[in-house]
C-alpha cells in the first residue's frame, strides 16, 4: 500500500491550496484517513481526520472552519481543500490511512500508513 501526496505550493496568505492524497495497493473504501503537517521547527501537528464512511470529519481548532477535508472512494483519493490560509500554515503536510478507534484519531501511530509530504508554503 502506498500513499502519494500532492498539491502542495506557494500561496498568498489569504489564498487557497487543495492537497490530494492517492492510494494504491488498497482502495480508500476500507480507510479512514488523516492529515498532519509539521512546520519548521516544530513537532508534527494533527490537522483533519475523516473516517471511513466519509461521514464524519475532525478538525484541530487552528485550521477548522478553514480546511475542509474529504474522500472520493471512486478516486482512491482523499481531498484537503485548504482556504484563507495563513503564514502558520506553512508546513510538509502528510496523508495517512486507517482506523482507529475515535479516541485514537489524532494519534499518528493509529494509522497503518503513511505517504510522503507536500510542501504548503504560506508567504506574500
Amino acid at each position: 500500500v502506498q500513499l502519494q501526496a500532492s498539491g502542495g505550493g506557494l500561496v498568498l496568505p489569504g489564498g487557497s491550496l487543495r492537497l490530494s492524497c492517492a492510494i494504491s495497493g488498497r482502495s480508500f473504501s476500507t480507510y479512514g484517513s488523516a492529515w498532519i503537517r509539521q512546520a519548521p521547527g516544530k513537532e508534527r501537528e494533527f490537522v483533519a481526520v475523516i473516517r471511513r464512511s466519509g461521514g464524519n470529519t475532525y478538525y484541530s481548532e487552528s485550521v477548522k472552519g478553514r480546511f475542509t477535508i474529504s474522500k472520493d472512494n471512486a478516486k482512491n483519493t482523499v481531498y484537503l481543500q485548504m482556504n484563507n490560509l495563513k503564514p502558520e500554515d506553512t508546513a510538509v503536510y502528510y496523508c495517512g490511512a486507517g482506523n482507529p478507534i475515535l479516541s485514537q484519531i489524532t494519534d499518528q501511530s493509529s494509522y497503518y500508513y503513511w505517504g510522503q509530504r507536500t510542501q504548503v508554503t504560506v508567504s506574500s
